[in-house]
């Protein structure tokens, strides 16, 4: 299965560019379901059909679906939700707003991003589009099972065993009753899921992430974050798609300004996303509701080109020796060295760009090897490994 992930800031379009990118598969004989993972749907709307939160046929070979986050979470975490809701009824909290504590934030969004996973080993469909959240939203969660694939490997099974050595004493531990193995068993397929699901959207053979942007200042300089945290956490980025460009004869009269802005930032996406491909969809003369106008658009912005390609592959970290020494080297573009912080403990090594962290387990050849150096230029970190008997020298 191919996998196609559209993200972008809200309001960019980013439903139309999926949309219209499954219409045109669909009609090139490839099984094809856009799925929505945002909470806010609007592919019903984009497609002018009603989509439920099961696959349904919209025409040959094209299949939507809206995900009910509502659904999903009762359906992957109602064993929990029973337990949580026990220790609120003792805690007596009967506020309206305790229900919403039952489940944390976005772990709503999560549920909804493990039909990817469904859907990827259903072998059901040629490719999956996915219409994500605004980006913010979808970079916070594509990055949620990194921290608890951490946790449950590390810090679960000691909870664990903990907790079954202390239920045949007491099920009531400080007031507190303790979870279930029904409860400890949801926790975990949930984990293991989300792991399952990263090992796909990870995949460079099968994954992919478009981002669509328009050519503004505010949307451009999210795009350029987008890219960073997309690297920083191992995804393949294979295209960017700027969207709703205005003709070149809107370039006299009121639109005169708009279109001279445009241009600039046109230049300034070509030079920045260098070497991805730079795909265009213009300002287009009609709404874009419905399969022959979203069709339309897509033969505009692929031409050619099939949308299922895999259009870019970049590695976004790798390993070499060097010298004696080994060297990690990640790739973050667009990101000010002053924002980078660098730590390691063990063999895990935390990466901070800006608001994001990333927990890194090293690979075989790393571990026991200290930290001895970093150095950032090019976009490129490298940070330099001595010895497994060396010690860390900053």
């Amino acid at each position: 299965m191919r996998i196609i992930i559209y993200t972008g800031k809200g309001g960019v379009g980013k439903t139309s560019i999926a949309a219209a990118t499954a219409v045109k598969l669909a009609r090139a004989g490839k099984k094809t379901l856009i799925l929505s993972t945002d909470a806010a749907h609007s592919l019903a709307d984009s497609l002018g059909m009603p989509i439920g939160p099961d696959p349904v046929q919209l025409d040959e070979n094209l299949w939507g679906q809206e995900v009910s986050s509502l659904r999903e979470t009762e359906n992957n975490w109602g064993a929990v939700q029973s337990w949580l809701t026990k220790l609120l009824d003792k805690a007596q909290l009967s506020d309206i707003t305790t229900e919403e504590m039952l489940v944390f934030p976005g772990m709503e969004e999560l549920f909804s991003l493990l039909q990817i996973k469904k859907h990827a080993q259903s072998g059901m469909f040629d490719v999956l589009i996915v219409d994500c959240a605004p980006t913010g939203e979808t970079l916070r969660l594509l990055s949620y099972p990194n921290v608890l694939n951490w946790w449950l490997d590390k810090i679960f099974p000691h909870e664990r065993r903990l907790i079954k050595l202390v239920r045949p004493v007491s099920k009531i531990v400080g007031g507190v009753e303790l979870p279930s193995d029904d409860v400890l068993d949801s926790i975990e397929r949930f984990a293991r899921g989300l792991e399952e699901m990263q090992q796909f959207i990870l995949d460079p053979d099968i994954t992919s992430v478009r981002i669509v942007l328009n050519p503004e200042k505010m949307v451009l300089s999210e795009a350029k974050r987008s890219f960073t945290y997309l690297n920083l956490f191992g995804f393949n980025t294979d295209a960017v798609i700027v969207n709703r460009i205005l003709p070149d004869e809107a370039g006299e009269g009121y639109f005169a300004h708009w279109r001279s802005l445009q241009k600039k930032y046109e230049e300034e996406i070509d030079v920045n996303f260098r070497p991805l491909p730079i795909l265009k969809a213009p300002m287009m003369q009609q709404e874009v509701v419905g399969k022959d106008i979203l069709n339309e658009l897509a033969n505009v912005v692929y031409g050619d080109r099939d949308p299922a390609a895999m259009f870019y592959r970049g590695r976004t970290e790798s390993i070499r020796e060097e010298d004696g020494e080994l060297i990690l080297e990640l790739h973050l573009p667009f990101i000010a060295k002053a924002e980078l912080d660098l730590t390691q403990t063990g063999d895990e090594l935390t990466v901070n760009a800006g608001a994001y962290k990333r927990k890194v387990i090293l690979p075989r050849p790393l571990m026991g090897r200290q930290v001895i150096g970093a150095k950032f230029a090019d976009d490129r970190l490298l940070i330099r490994f001595g010895g497994r008997d060396n010690q860390r020298k900053g």
